[in-house]
């Protein structure tokens, strides 16, 4: 009988300089390694293969009209996830974007529901200032149990998420519920004055989406030119060498959560002045958790997570049209959403380590 040692299993040892064209290819990787993974699962389902990954990946791109929903996904995806990154990067871990969203899109509704008869041009940018500003609150909540009370920020923000998802439902079957919506748990239509310009006409793409690509070239300068961003930093990469500098830890616990909150706020607001035109339950899309796939799959640099937010937006619009062309269901497009990040953890796993095979080995008889 015998027995192989411990000694013989490879162990990952970390780089002394990770590869920059390696780090920019890892993402391609992921989305190779996911597409292949879902291939078979698809086979697995009894699923035309080919045909899931036509109405995924190909048919977004094939009409202006599609092409315009998926800008109109990436707004809220980009918005939110830039947010996100600026924690990432300073260890901060912001998971309940999905309820600063909600919350965003519930203070930017309280103006056309209080008060339905106001007019003018100020309206829809009072919403979206509103609403970024209610994510903000709900995220000071995380930031001062995790600075005050050391709580786990990732528990807390994630719980909160829940919270907001019950006082929209209280909201919209009780208080702000449309008299007139046939009892569905909605509130008024919005009026035209509170509703974001159209970019560009007869589609649904609107101004926040200008907003979002300026907000996010603010987010390039502030992390990477801003010494406040370096500080961050510096103290997402090295916490006790940010301590004896200087840095203090609770300052940015709350800058990084309110940032993100503002954010997630911010596109809740957008969403309800934009293509919904009032606050229906459906506000929970699932936006903010799809947030922290698209923050980690662009690298948590700002310009790469431009480009994430594209491909998770093709594969919203894509999932789409492959549950009415394919008869994918709905957990399928989650799954490929899933298996995208956990690709890409792996792939950037071995960008910054490498497998290392004992050099020698030994072998225990008894």
């Amino acid at each position: 009988m015998s027995a192989w040692s411990p000694a013989f299993l490879p162990t990952l040892v970390r780089r002394e300089r990770a590869s920059l064209a390696a780090a920019f290819l890892a993402p391609v990787i992921a989305l190779g390694g996911a597409i292949v993974l879902n291939l078979g699962l698809y086979i697995l389902m009894g699923r035309d293969p080919v045909a899931v990954v036509y109405a995924l990946l190909f048919e977004p791109f094939l009409s202006w009209a599609s092409f315009s929903e998926v800008l109109l996904k990436t707004g809220p995806l980009l918005l939110i996830a830039q947010g996100l990154a600026i924690g990432f990067r300073a260890k901060v871990f912001n998971i309940g974007a999905e309820g600063q969203f909600i919350l965003g899109a519930i203070f930017a509704s309280a103006i056309p529901v209080w008060f339905p008869q106001a007019t003018g041009q100020w309206i829809w940018p009072a919403m979206l200032l509103l609403g970024a500003l209610g994510g903000a609150f709900w995220a000071s909540f995380t930031a001062f149990w995790r600075v005050r009370l050391n709580a786990n920020e990732i528990l807390v923000s994630l719980m909160l998420s829940l919270v907001a998802v019950q006082l929209l439902n209280y909201l919209l079957l009780g208080p702000w519920k449309d008299p007139n919506g046939f009892n569905f748990p909605q509130s008024v239509m919005f009026q035209y004055d509170a509703m974001i310009p159209t970019l560009i006409s007869g589609t649904r793409l609107n101004v926040s989406f200008l907003i979002t690509l300026v907000l996010s070239f603010a987010a390039w300068i502030f992390m990477q030119k801003s010494f406040i961003g370096y500080k961050l930093q510096v103290g997402g990469l090295a916490p006790r060498a940010a301590g004896y500098a200087g840095f203090r830890e609770g300052w940015a616990i709350w800058l990084s959560l309110l940032i993100g909150g503002f954010a997630a706020g911010l596109a809740g607001a957008a969403e309800v002045a934009g293509p919904l035109g009032q606050l229906q339950r459906s506000i929970s899309s699932g936006y903010g958790y799809a947030a922290i796939i698209v923050a980690y799959l662009g690298g948590l640099h700002p310009l790469g997570i431009i480009v994430s937010a594209l491909v998770m937006a093709v594969i919203y619009i894509g999932g789409d049209n492959a549950m009415v062309s394919a008869n994918l269901p709905i957990a399928a497009v989650r799954v490929f959403q899933g298996s995208l990040l956990l690709a890409y953890l792996v792939a950037i796993a071995f960008v910054r380590y490498r497998l290392e095979w004992p050099r020698t080995a030994h072998r225990s008889h008894s």
